[in-house]
């Protein structure tokens, strides 16, 4: 199989890329180029920026592919783009839209592909339905072999995935762990959620790739596992040999009280409860299983953050933000139980 990647150097692409290249396909990654140290050495490279398309044209004059996977492109602009330079050399286009497209409040927390896209809390996942929209429409209209993939909360070895937390990741939140501090959890702790491990993500992927029942069609791939954020923190904690010390604040509060974008990432996303259904994808791809156990995933990727100082990356900010929200309100606690 003869594929093109678009990006191809993101958590999810590499996972890909790795396996794929284990089944002897021909791989093309087209970026910039600033992070193909990453790569597996036998995969061949263009170097360009996706949106020089007069560019692009040029250098993929000759070539036509089985597939092409964009997991880069965010807006219909970047799909028009990609239309008008893939149309006729591929014989399936992937987007990579995102499971935070579906409805927001949810009328039902068991999910499918079935489930309404609308979210009013997140301008990244309307773009994304607007994009699914589009193709969907280049589907029915001029038979553009289209497959669109949403995946949910998707890590690597590289980031320890979390709820909260700053502009510069996760690590300021298992900083404040090891220091013994509180840290901070949306809600209750109680809401259901799903991590799921890249190379998980990459199993689904790679059936649905070249397979011709996933043209005109949409599909989720996430794990089977449900956990609430307090069993994700309390594994997170179990891991680090540190006691976990839950500070609990609702969603809304957080978005007002902050300059995150705790409006998308929290209230339109991950302060919802969500239990995926993933009968379709094991329907079109029957081997399918997500075999990475959270517990099992987590451990390894903080093992890994743990020995690399590079993914240790502080964020003073958040930390300061932290201790200011928890103790405006302890404060306003005691204010309130003043006689």
């Amino acid at each position: 199989m003869k594929v093109l990647f678009i990006g191809g150097t993101g958590i999810i692409s590499q996972a890909i890329s790795k396996q794929l290249l284990k089944q002897n396909s021909e791989l093309y990654v087209l970026n910039r180029g600033n992070r193909n140290m990453d790569l597996p050495t036998n995969v061949k490279t263009i170097i360009a920026d996706i949106n020089e398309e007069e560019k692009v044209k040029e250098l993929i004059k000759d070539l036509e592919f089985d597939v092409v996977a964009d997991f880069i492109a965010f807006v219909p602009e970047h799909l028009e783009r990609d239309y008008r330079l893939f149309q006729g050399k591929t014989k399936q286009y992937i987007f990579i839209s995102s499971a935070s497209a579906y409805q927001k409040p949810l009328s039902d927390y068991r999910i499918n592909e079935g489930t309404p896209l609308s979210n009013p809390y997140w301008e990244y996942s309307r773009n994304k339905i607007h994009c699914e929209e589009y193709l969907m429409k280049l589907y029915r209209e001029e038979n553009f072999p289209v497959t669109i993939v949403r995946p949910s909360h998707t890590y690597d070895e590289k980031s320890i995935p979390l709820g909260v937390h700053g502009r510069k990741g996760s690590y300021q939140v298992i900083d404040r762990m090891l220091k013994g501090k509180p840290v901070i959890i949306h809600g209750d702790g109680t809401s259901l959620w799903t991590m799921t491990h890249n190379s998980d993500f990459a199993k689904g992927f790679l059936g649905l790739m070249g397979n011709i029942h996933a043209i005109g069609e949409s599909v989720q791939i996430t794990s089977d596992e449900t956990l609430t954020w307090n069993q994700i923190y309390q594994c997170i904690a179990d891991c680090l040999s540190v006691e976990f010390k839950p500070y609990y604040v609702s969603s809304s509060f957080l978005d007002a009280v902050s300059e995150y974008d705790f409006n998308g990432s929290l209230l339109g996303d991950k302060a919802n409860s969500v239990v995926f259904d993933n009968s379709k994808l094991k329907r079109l791809v029957p081997d399918f299983a997500a075999t990475k156990r959270f517990d099992q995933g987590v451990a390894e990727t903080i093992e890994f953050v743990l020995s690399h100082k590079e993914f240790q990356i502080l964020d003073e900010e958040f930390d300061i933000w932290c201790d200011r929200v928890i103790e405006a309100l302890e404060q306003a606690k005691t204010e309130i139980l003043k006689k």
